[in-house]
C-alpha cells in the first residue's frame, strides 16, 4: 500500500511517495509555496495525477480537526483563508490531513527518537515551535483537534509580543526567531542575526554565549512546565535550532527542578521529513 505524502508549510510544500513501513520510496519533490489558495491547489492536484496511490496523507501547518478531515485553524505563515481549502475535493481517495508536528511526533513514536515510549513530547524549534503531545501511545488532540499547541505563557507582564497576537508564548522564547530578537535587545541592534549568535558560541564569544544561554534557559523553563503537566518519559527536540542546544545540560537541569519522575531529553532521529512520514503512517493504520 502506498500513500502520497504532502507536508505543506508557509514557505515550502514537499510530496513523497511513502509505504506502510514508512520508507520514502520516491523521490522527494519541493515546491515553494503559493501566496494563492489556487496555487497551492494547484501544487496538490499536479502531484496527485502524477502518481499511482492508495491515500493521501497531509501534514500541514495549522491546527486540524478530529476527523483528520479540514484544517480548523491556519497560522500567520500561511495564505489567508488557508483553512477553507477543501481538501476532501482533492480525490475521490482517502485525504487525510494532520497538524506536521503531531504527524512529526507520531514518526518519532513509531519510528525515532520516542519510540518505546508512551508518553513523550516532541518541539519542534525552527522559525516557530511546534508541539505533539502522545499520551498512552495516543496523540494529544483535546475536544476540538487544537491542543499540543506551544502558546502557554511563560512571563505574566508583556515582555514580548507573539506571533499568534498573544503575549509572551513559549513560542515567542524558544524559537529561531526569538533567539534573534534575544541578541538584537542584548546588543541593541537590529543588526544581528540567529546564524552570528551561534558562531559567536561557536567561537567562544562571551556576550553571544549569554545571549543563547538565556535562549537555552527559556526552553528549560518551558520543559519544566510541560513535564510536570504530563509525566512524559522523553522530551524530544527537533528543528533547525535543536542542533545547537546542549542536550545534557538542557535534561540534567530540567530534572532538577520537576516534581515528576526524571524524564529524557532526546534528538529527533525520524528526519527532516517526519511530517511527511507520520502523517502516512497515521492515514495507514490511524492511532492502533
Amino acid at each position: 500500500m502506498k500513500a502520497l505524502a504532502f507536508d505543506i508549510g508557509g514557505t515550502k510544500i514537499y510530496s513523497a511517495i511513502i509505504n506502510e513501513n514508512g520508507e520514502i520510496i520516491s523521490e522527494i519533490e519541493k515546491f515553494s509555496t503559493p501566496k494563492t489558495l489556487d496555487g497551492i491547489k494547484e501544487i496538490l492536484t499536479n502531484e496527485i495525477s502524477k502518481h499511482e496511490f492508495e491515500l493521501i496523507a497531509i501534514a500541514t501547518a495549522g491546527a486540524v480537526n478530529n476527523e483528520n478531515t479540514a484544517v480548523i485553524g491556519s497560522t500567520g505563515n500561511l495564505v489567508e483563508g488557508y483553512h477553507t481549502l477543501d481538501f476532501q475535493s482533492l480525490s475521490d481517495k482517502k485525504v487525510f490531513l494532520e497538524n506536521d508536528a503531531n504527524a512529526a511526533a507520531w514518526a518519532e513514536y513509531k519510528l525515532g527518537a520516542s519510540k518505546g515510549t508512551s508518553v513523550s513530547i516532541m518541539l519542534t524549534l525552527g522559525t516557530g515551535v511546534g508541539g505533539g503531545i502522545i499520551i498512552n501511545d495516543r496523540l494529544l488532540k483535546g475536544k476540538s483537534g487544537a491542543a499540543g499547541e506551544m502558546h502557554f505563557k511563560m512571563y505574566p507582564d508583556k515582555r514580548r509580543k507573539c506571533t499568534c497576537g498573544s503575549w509572551d508564548c513559549f513560542e515567542a522564547y524558544t524559537s529561531g526567531t526569538a533567539l534573534k530578537r534575544d541578541a538584537e535587545e542584548a546588543l541593541n541592534t537590529k543588526d544581528v542575526t540567529t546564524y552570528d549568535v551561534i558562531e559567536g558560541v561557536k567561537n567562544n564569544d562571551s556576550k553571544m554565549i549569554e545571549i543563547f544561554n538565556r535562549w537555552q534557559n527559556d526552553l528549560i523553563i518551558g520543559i519544566q512546565g510541560l513535564a510536570n503537566l504530563f509525566d512524559p518519559d522523553c522530551v524530544v527536540l527537533s528543528g533547525s535550532m535543536a542542533q545547537f542546544v546542549d542536550i545534557k545540560k538542557v535534561e540534567d537541569e530540567v530534572n532538577a527542578e520537576i516534581i515528576c519522575p526524571a524524564i529524557s531529553v532526546r534528538l529527533a532521529e525520524a528526519g527532516n521529513h517526519a511530517g511527511m512520514i507520520g502523517a502516512a503512517l497515521l492515514a495507514f493504520g490511524g492511532q492502533n
